[in-house]
């Protein structure tokens, strides 16, 4: 078992940036494919990015792409979300997730074992 732990978060103006960490204890970090996902009030929760467990795969949403990077540094049992020019319409609660193996699709949250508490991220227009 693995416990996250998200921080990172705030209150940003458009254009600006935030760098998301999530911390791991329990299992060995590097067992772990990664992955952020988003939830706004109201809606489903929302696929962002994820990682291998090595780091050497990344993968995005579209809505994303070229504005945010995942990161991993394995020695340091934490994952990161670099998110530059964000926008209001990302903000949200952000929350790390684990699983063994990237599930099939990665995009499905419903796919991984372990979850965060969440960290919000609000962009002020």
């Amino acid at each position: 078992q693995v416990q996250l732990v998200e921080s990172g978060g705030g209150l940003v103006q458009a254009g600006g940036s935030l760098r998301l960490s999530c911390a791991a204890s329990g299992r060995t970090f590097s067992s772990y494919a990664m992955a952020w996902f988003r939830q706004a009030p109201g809606n489903e929760r929302e696929f962002v990015a994820a990682i291998n467990r090595s780091g050497g795969n990344t993968y995005y949403a579209d809505s994303v792409k070229g504005r945010f990077t995942i990161s991993r540094d394995n020695a340091k049992n934490t994952v990161y979300l670099q998110m530059n020019d964000l926008q209001p319409e990302y903000t949200a609660v952000y929350y790390c997730a684990a699983r063994p193996l990237l599930p099939i699709p990665y995009s499905d949250y419903r796919g991984y074992d372990y979850w965060g508490q969440g960290t919000q991220v609000t962009v002020s227009s």
